[in-house]
């Protein structure tokens, strides 16, 4: 075929358009929706099954977050439990260990308070007394120290506290003198 055997289209008209072809099953779109009027279609089977699986994961989801948090928890009061222990423990130490500050008395053998030179080694030599197994004798009459207790005024028994010397405690008279420094096992004496 030549190029004059083809058919000639005049000149100035427009060519013709192929028409689209329909498919054949489709039969309507929806254009525009009335609120209030138009239904939403049912969930087609496999839309229910994703939505049933999507709540089930969700579940599952939150099932484990809520677990993980407990567990955090359960971690968090453990912690808690064994710092407030360590700290009781420190406490109870450093109590234990920090030397309590006694008050020593000067008592005479019926618990009547006197003045600190009858306990007082020096002055009791010099008083022509002596002194055996922590008692104190003068002129016949014995004399001690009386530990802690409650303040009590010359001339008065003392009350409460006891007649053994307390291990690891610092221990003053009334007067000031320290008789025994404590603490850390620490232990000395001073004046007698």
């Amino acid at each position: 075929m030549t190029d004059s055997d083809q058919p000639t289209q005049p000149v100035g008209e427009p060519r013709p358009e192929p028409e689209p072809e329909q498919p054949a099953g489709r039969r309507g779109q929806i254009r525009r929706q009335e609120p209030g009027t138009t239904t939403p279609r049912p969930p087609t089977l496999g839309e229910q099954r994703a939505r049933q699986v999507a709540q089930q994961r969700r579940e599952e989801l939150q099932a484990q977050d809520e677990q993980r948090q407990r567990k955090r928890r359960k971690r968090l009061l453990i912690g808690g439990g064994v710092t407030a222990g360590v700290v009781a423990a420190v406490a109870i130490w450093y109590a234990a260990s920090r030397p309590d500050d006694v008050t020593a008395y000067c008592v005479a053998d019926d618990d009547v308070v006197v003045e600190d030179n009858n306990c007082d080694e020096a002055y009791v030599n010099t008083s022509g007394g002596y002194l055996t197994g922590g008692f104190f004798y003068i002129g016949g009459r014995q004399y001690h120290y009386h530990y802690g207790g409650v303040p009590t005024p010359l001339g008065q028994r003392v009350t409460g506290g006891s007649t053994v010397r307390p291990k690891g405690a610092t221990i003053t008279t009334r007067s000031g003198t320290t008789i025994q420094r404590g603490g850390f096992g620490i232990r000395g004496t001073s004046g007698s």
